[in-house]
């Protein structure tokens, strides 16, 4: 994937990120500036996407840590590149039920 190809997949995967959150009815804000899409929960934490395109990964910081997705074409989907491959949207429900403590599942659009 040359980075024209990477800056279109990855702005169309932050709006769709957005949109799931919307989605899910859980009380989350959101803020995207330059490419960086900042998650808030209404206790305080956050959780950070930033695009990387050197890399062509999308990386995420949460309270638990920090995460780098590859994006697999085949699939059409950001799968974590540690652990057990997760995919990003199974991650993002995972990761902020434990930041808000409550169950919130956010779905791919």
């Amino acid at each position: 994937m040359n980075e024209s190809e990477f800056q279109e997949i990855a702005d169309q995967s932050i709006e769709d990120i957005q949109d799931a959150i919307d989605a899910c009815g859980a009380d989350i804000d959101y803020d995207e500036i330059g490419g960086v899409l900042t998650l808030e929960f209404e206790n305080g934490s956050k959780i950070i996407f930033s695009k990387q395109g050197a890399m062509n990964q999308l990386w995420m910081a949460a309270k638990s840590g920090g995460y780098h997705f590859a994006y697999d074409e085949a699939a059409g989907q950001w799968t974590c590149d540690s652990g057990d491959n997760e995919e990003l949207y199974a991650m993002l429900s995972r990761l902020s039920s434990e930041q808000a403590g409550e169950d919130i599942v956010i779905s791919q659009p």
